[in-house]
């Protein structure tokens, strides 16, 4: 992993769709060679998907999101992996991280409802051996997802900048 490396990262995380030719010429590689990174990075897992960025609140469909944290008691051997592991799995589980805090474990959950994101929790999620307490909290509005801006800027609204 050089620098190289690195900017093709980088410019695949902000757009997973800009072609190879394109990278080539951002980084300075041959398109071959950029090809060839990236096919390193996909099979050694630092690329682990391509995905689309969606606003789903312009869809109309209703679906809303919640964070969910955990307070869980880590298993012998296992530490907070085993549980995690089983709380991945649930297709509406969209992210779930191990934090520090006063929860342990951090959840982005997607739902249709509320009521079907309490049920979610209340239902499958509290009853899990080794999890302590619950703590959820709706997502009104999302301003910025994974560097994306999800509101329109007004062109003369800019940040200051000084030394």
């Amino acid at each position: 992993m050089d620098e190289k490396d690195r900017s093709i990262l980088l410019l695949l995380e902000e757009n997973s769709r800009t072609s190879p030719s394109e990278i080539a010429l951002l980084v300075d590689l041959d398109e071959r060679e950029v090809v060839e990174r990236i096919s390193a990075m996909e099979e050694t897992g630092i690329i682990r998907n391509y995905t689309a960025l969606i606003d789903w609140g312009r869809t109309g469909d209703g679906q809303i999101a919640a964070i969910v944290e955990l307070k869980v008691s880590p298993e012998r051997d296992h530490g907070y992996d085993k549980i995690a592991g089983r709380i991945a799995r649930f297709r509406n589980v969209r992210a779930l991280r191990l934090v520090t805090g006063t929860y342990d474990l951090h959840l982005l959950v997607t739902g249709r409802s509320m009521h079907e994101i309490a049920s979610f929790v209340a239902e499958e999620i509290a009853p899990m051996d080794g999890i302590r307490e619950t703590a959820t909290v709706i997502i009104m509005k999302s301003y910025k997802e994974n560097g994306a801006l999800f509101v329109e800027r007004d062109e003369a609204d800019r940040l200051t900048y000084s030394f």
